[in-house]
């Protein structure tokens, strides 16, 4: 272990007083909220790799949703009410979104959660405290554009 010295004692004194300040400033802006959607993968979502956004969620790519979570993707709650994406921050004391075992766990099931939900540059995050419901995977799209829809194959 080594002592922080001159400039390195500075820059950790500069980080330590932003990060105060960053959540002193979402918890200001917290807004209690209770959700129903999807748990998506919101890196195939946002940039439609795979193909549109209905191609990306319910069971057609539910596999490629749980290898992406795995892999450090940020997880999604799709809001089934109005179609808003929620970046998933934590739940309930496990606070670690990057290949969390419960996120993969729940990937493109219909849960209902009460959280706060916090705005950053137009973006918007969750953390979840109670997971109310979890339905499973409700969205059967598979049964309308197949395992692999023609729009994910690479040309």
């Amino acid at each position: 272990m080594h002592a922080l010295t001159g400039g390195n004692a500075a820059r950790a004194g500069a980080m330590a007083l932003l990060l105060l300040f960053f959540n002193v400033a979402l918890a200001a802006q917290a807004e209690r909220k209770t959700i129903t959607g999807e748990v998506m993968d919101t890196w195939c979502y946002v940039s439609q790799i795979m193909g549109g956004s209905d191609f990306v969620v319910g069971t057609t790519h539910h596999v490629c949703a749980v290898w992406c979570a795995a892999g450090g993707i940020p997880v999604g709650l799709l809001d089934k009410s109005d179609g808003q994406i929620y970046m998933i921050m934590g739940i309930g004391d496990d606070t670690t979104n990057v290949a969390n075992q419960s996120l993969m766990d729940i990937q493109s099931h219909e849960i209902t959660v009460e959280g706060s939900v916090y705005e950053l540059d137009g973006i918007k995050y969750l953390m979840i405290d109670t997971v109310l419901d979890d339905k499973g995977v409700t969205n059967l799209t598979h049964q309308i554009i197949g395992i692999l829809p023609a729009e994910a194959h690479p040309r």
